[in-house]
């Protein structure tokens, strides 16, 4: 007799009068060798049901740590020092490594940066697929295979019943991406984190992945985190647009409103350093400056201070006031651009 692991009851209770995903004044550091590393700093941020917020800033700025720290899963170097996660209902951060074992996969679900390297490279992917639906399903044995083709099919793999017996590495990064798609949703989650989904892809292959992702989200009214260092792909693909630096989050805004009316100095750069279609090369700017070593005892309160041209001493002494321009936007900066 084959014995199964059952599906426990769900954890997540959503309250439809309540965002899916809260995150409050989120702080995380990294204990290293050579000092503290402060990742994130009263990082805050919701995500409702059904909706698509993206995640934005340089490479540095925090934004995959931020996705580790909300499923936890986290390096053992990483503590959070303060602040809340609240997932359907679900404290996360109190929450049992049982309790979130069940959970990820299942409720929440991410797909990493590069699918080749997170893919298990000796085993075939419908076997990983199927390694899924054993550990958070109660399909039947006999079913498994069918189910993992169909998961195969549903992200338009070509000819899934073979595929689904391929190892990684006899596919195309195009496919291999896909097939993380079909484990990250195996389960039908409710919250799906993509963490830089297209990396490493050609342009054609970009859209037709995130073509698919945002029509899978809206079949399932899935709330989805997507993090990039694109914002011209971020403007295309999502609801909201919260943008970070440094481990701060500076903007947060409806994706219309923050390119048409950027407050915060830092995303103003950032969109101005943006390729668009209309623009051309020599119209782009640079960001000057780096990002701040984050293990200085002495980092300002703005960290965005040193690359700023209208800093002033109060941007290093005091934490940036919120300002809020209504419609769900809002900046933290005491010289915003646009408002008097």
């Amino acid at each position: 007799m084959n014995f199964r692991r059952s599906r426990t009851a769900s954890r997540i209770r959503h309250d439809a009068t309540k965002p899916l995903l809260s995150v409050e004044d989120l702080s995380l550091e990294f204990r290293t060798r050579s000092g503290t590393v402060r990742a994130l700093e009263n990082v805050s941020l919701e995500v409702g049901k059904g909706e698509t917020v993206g995640i934005v800033g340089e490479s540095g700025s925090g934004k995959s740590v931020l996705a580790y720290a909300i499923l936890r899963i986290l390096d053992p170097a990483a503590r959070i020092t303060s602040g809340s996660v609240s997932f359907g209902g679900l404290d996360v951060l109190a929450a049992s490594e049982a309790t979130l074992q069940e959970v990820r996969g299942r409720e929440a679900a991410m797909i990493f940066q590069s699918a080749r390297t997170a893919l298990n490279p000796i085993r075939r992917v419908g076997a990983q697929i199927e390694d899924v639906l054993i550990a958070h399903t109660t399909t039947l044995q006999a079913e498994l295979r069918k189910k993992a083709v169909e998961c195969l099919a549903q992200v338009r793999i070509p000819d899934p019943e073979r595929r689904s017996d391929a190892y990684p590495f006899e596919l195309s990064g195009g496919q291999c991406q896909r097939v993380m798609i079909a484990l990250a949703l195996a389960c039908n989650p409710q919250l799906l984190i993509a963490d830089e989904p297209t990396t490493g892809l050609d342009v054609t292959t970009q859209a037709a992945i995130m073509d698919l992702v945002r029509e899978l989200a809206r079949e399932r009214q899935m709330a989805t985190i997507f993090i990039t260092h694109d914002l011209a792909l971020a403007s295309e693909y999502c609801d909201r647009i919260v943008v970070m630096h440094a481990g701060h989050v500076v903007e947060v805004a409806p994706t219309r409103e923050l390119f048409s009316r950027p407050c915060h100095p830092y995303t103003a750069r950032l969109i101005a350093s943006t390729p668009t279609r209309e623009g051309s090369i020599a119209s782009l700017s640079t960001i000057p400056g780096n990002l701040p070593d984050l293990r200085r005892a002495d980092l300002p309160k703005c960290r965005f201070h040193a690359r700023c041209e209208r800093a002033t001493e109060e941007c290093v002494r005091d934490a940036a006031p919120a300002v809020t321009l209504g419609g769900g936007h809002s900046a933290y900066c005491f010289h915003p651009l646009g408002v008097s």
